[in-house]
């Protein structure tokens, strides 16, 4: 019974008032820390080190700004959209002409991770309404004209206090943004391991 009982005061701990896990705060933390690097826009493709690889410091694109805030947080994006690519690449998108994974780009896609999150992580509502959004919550948008983009729900609030701001990199670097429904919503998810 004591054991029982340890473990639910550790459950408790771990989830807030409002019932959002502790693990989606410290994930919308670790982003926020990434605003303070000054990094350039850099959609090029890069030969990088598996696992746990990076493109240079300073360069990146939206998908970095999501691995990079999960890597602080343990979680090795590259490797874990690698392995179930690899395990179950049908059911990845096609769109680049891949004929198999290729652990240096599959993982910088917003298409990939909007399939990894969907099948590893829990699909969200997606709706105007500012309360669905909230610190952790990873969004994906289509920016039009087949231009997909992702970003991760903040802590922080707008100026008017209505919703959570995004961090995210739309071509200024790594920044914190009110900008959640100034794009359509394509994606909304939750994912830890």
């Amino acid at each position: 019974m004591k054991t029982k009982l340890s473990l639910f005061f550790v459950f408790l701990l771990s989830v807030n008032a409002f019932g959002q896990d502790s693990f989606y705060k410290r994930l919308a933390d670790s982003a926020l820390v990434l605003t303070k690097q000054k990094v350039v826009y850099d959609a090029r493709y890069y030969s990088i080190a598996y696992p746990n690889g990076d493109v240079p410091e300073g360069k990146g694109v939206c998908t970095d700004v999501v691995i990079r805030a999960y890597r602080k947080m343990g979680i090795d994006l590259q490797k874990e959209v690698h392995l179930d690519m690899k395990a179950n690449f049908s059911l990845y998108p096609k769109m680049w002409g891949m004929k198999s994974t290729d652990r240096n780009i599959d993982h910088r896609r917003v298409p990939n991770l909007m399939v990894f999150f969907s099948r590893k992580g829990k699909v969200k509502k997606i709706s105007q309404e500012a309360a669905d959004y909230q610190p952790g919550d990873i969004v994906c948008w289509n920016l039009g004209g087949g231009v997909t983009h992702i970003g991760i729900v903040a802590k922080r609030k707008s100026a008017d206090n209505e919703r959570y701001m995004i961090i995210h990199n739309i071509g200024a670097g790594q920044v914190l943004e009110d900008c959640l429904f100034d794009y359509k919503i394509i994606g909304h998810y939750q994912y830890k391991k």
